[in-house]
């Protein structure tokens, strides 16, 4: 049975023949392997192009920014499958990746659309970005709902991170409209939000990245190529030294059970 559509079997990533493999038009062993280092050959890779110095500087410093959160609820899912199945790395990698979601560090894709969101505002209005940032952060307090890409329950005067990030987009040079529209947004949210709404790691990442080239289509795989090179740490620490059942029994002693008593049937004629 055929589902959707049928036409356009092709791919631009890779081919391979008896002599030789070729991803992006380049010969794997005489053009990139020991030729060129993993953050380039992830943007050849996404994009079909290697990218500029500017570009990789800038995906570079998102990957470290994100690569580390300590013990986040993925973290604890995949080194609690870890400890369950010793032998299953990928099945912990994958449950830790699958926590990725529109909390934790997925939250930059929701971040991401929500500028290019205001954005196509503006343009579609034909107002300038400020009118639509206001617009857009009345409509987000009217509804009762939260800004993506700002506050922070711990950095409440500011992400460092995010601070760190637009520093370089700033000294590169690849400072755009996204990063605007991101600035805009964090000038006028405390006003109207009414609290203290700064810059944090997943509205920096969207903007810098997209304003150096990155495709939006792609923005999750940013968060998910840097957050597995953390999870492969806490998987290796935690086959040598494991604290996933640990993290479970203390999940057994925090949490309290509030359910239906048992009945008591023994005064029961």
């Amino acid at each position: 049975m055929r589902i959707g559509k049928q036409d356009q079997a092709q791919t631009a990533i890779a081919t391979s023949d008896a002599e030789s493999i070729t991803v992006r038009g380049l010969d794997l062993c005489d053009d990139l392997i020991g030729q060129i280092d993993f953050t380039d050959y992830f943007w050849l890779l996404v994009i079909g192009e290697r990218p500029t110095t500017a570009q990789r500087k800038m995906l570079d410093a998102c990957l470290v920014a994100i690569a580390e959160h300590g013990l986040v609820p993925s973290v604890q899912a995949a080194r609690m499958t870890l400890a369950a199945g010793p032998d299953a790395w990928q099945g912990a990698m994958a449950a830790g990746l699958l926590g990725m979601g529109s909390v934790v560090a997925g939250s930059s894709e929701v971040s991401g659309r929500y500028l290019a969101e205001v954005m196509s505002k503006a343009e579609a209005d034909g107002t300038d970005l400020e009118t639509a940032a206001i617009a857009s952060l009345e409509d987000l307090k009217a509804h009762r709902q939260k800004v993506p890409g700002l506050g922070h329950p711990q950095h409440s005067g500011g992400d460092p991170r995010a601070d760190k990030l637009l520093e370089i987009a700033d000294e590169l040079g690849v400072s755009g409209k996204y990063i605007e529209t991101l600035r805009i947004l964090a000038k006028h949210a405390p006003g109207i939000i009414n609290r203290p709404l700064p810059i944090n790691v997943s509205g920096a990442i969207p903007a810098v990245i997209l304003d150096a080239g990155w495709p939006l289509e792609a923005l999750k795989a940013v968060p998910l190529v840097a957050r597995s090179a953390g999870l492969a740490a806490h998987l290796f620490e935690e086959s040598v030294r494991s604290i996933g059942f640990i993290m479970s029994h203390k999940a057994d002693q925090a949490i309290s059970y509030d359910g239906l008593a048992q009945a008591d049937t023994s005064k029961s004629a």
